[in-house]
């Protein structure tokens, strides 16, 4: 079963919480914005900084992570139900998906390649897409998901074309 355990502290020390479905607002149920750990099994789950699945996103894919990026700012969590296997995602480097492309199946640092911040546009043919900013995982980054058609970054991302790096979420292990 797909599941995940909050803590209140870091080192999963404190109070907990353990949830198997979506949960679109932690203050609901006594525990927002208290998050500073947490356990994830089975597919990966998205931590929201606002309630309803609203502000910036953060993945956690299956394992244990005794620290949190951004401590005491969860709000809403949802568990991805997409299937991750055979991820492919197509960048176009302009708006409304012209201009050459570039299909990737795998984890990309596009800082060592011609798409080095030249991507404006997407579409997701399968999984669920992290997309970064900045070589290396880094900067501010965005979900993609299955079906996805984003046909310009700049007023959509803010990202102007700066994309520098991507990964596909990975499926957790069947149960």
């Amino acid at each position: 079963m797909n599941r995940i355990t909050v803590y209140e502290r870091a080192n999963f020390e404190g109070l907990s919480r353990e949830f198997t479905c979506d949960v679109p607002d932690l203050h609901e149920l006594d525990f927002g914005d208290c998050i500073a750990s947490l356990k994830v099994v089975g597919q990966p789950w998205i931590a929201y900084t606002a309630p309803k699945y609203e502000g910036e996103p953060h993945a956690f894919e299956e394992g244990e992570y005794p620290s949190v990026e951004r401590p005491n700012s969860f709000s809403a969590l949802r568990l991805v139900h997409h299937d991750l296997g055979d991820p492919q995602i197509t960048l176009y480097e302009r708006p409304n998906f012209q201009g050459a492309c570039k299909v990737v199946m795998e984890e990309t640092n596009l800082a060592y390649g011609y798409f080095n911040d030249r991507v404006a546009s997407h579409v997701v043919q399968r999984g669920v897409w992290l997309l970064y900013q900045h070589p290396g995982r880094g900067g501010w980054h965005c979900l993609a998901w299955p079906g996805e058609h984003l046909a310009d970054y700049k007023p959509e991302l803010n990202f102007q074309s700066r994309l520098s790096h991507l990964r596909p979420l990975q499926p957790g292990r069947p149960l």
